[in-house]
């Protein structure tokens, strides 16, 4: 249960979670527990589960290549192994959630269990201009204020106003998050 640990990998049931949060639990009476929330890797819901102390949970075995995206073409996202250069195409359902993360030329992880396609992982932050954003009018605010930008991919981000339309800005692709102003 000590393995239970946030980006762990685990096979239930024939099938494949990811493990995002877990919380050991040690009430007065009874036994231990771990309160996990876990993510189905194929269709992306998030749901929590409850595991005892005598529960053992196997790793699934995932496999992580370096991809280059190339382009997207309709519905069809093609990408090249950059160790063989072989190149696969993916449906757009496939990878609905990552795809306005996705930029031609940069490295994304493709994730596969047993030669199944689970999911693309693009880098953890990423560098993008921001495409559209109103000019940042400064009020009667007492801390900084922040307005939507709508970056490259079609994001949109919450920035600070000092930020403004066709600046580069670093964004955390987990969360969504605003990071930091990239000088150019």
């Amino acid at each position: 249960m000590n393995d239970l640990k946030p980006g762990v990998t685990i096979e239930l049931d024939g099938q494949v979670y990811q493990v995002i949060e877990s919380e050991h639990h040690k009430p007065g009476k009874g036994q231990a527990v771990v309160r996990t929330r876990l993510r189905d890797v194929r269709t992306q819901k998030v749901f929590s589960k409850t595991f005892t102390a005598q529960v053992k949970v196997p790793r699934a075995r995932v496999e992580r290549r370096d991809m280059q995206f190339l382009y997207s073409q309709g519905d069809i996202y093609c990408l090249m192994d950059i160790e063989s250069y072989e190149q696969i195409e993916v449906p757009l359902e496939q990878i609905k959630d990552v795809a306005p993360w996705l930029k031609e030329g940069e490295t994304v992880n493709m994730v596969s269990h047993n030669g199944e396609l689970l999911g693309l992982e693009p880098a953890h932050t990423v560098e993008r201009r921001i495409t559209k954003t109103d000019p940042g009018v400064r009020g009667d605010t007492a801390q900084g204020g922040t307005k939507p930008a709508v970056i490259e991919g079609g994001v949109t981000v919450t920035v600070p106003l000092f930020v403004n339309e066709g600046e580069v800005i670093r964004v955390d692709t987990r969360s969504g998050e605003y990071l930091e102003r990239v000088s150019n």
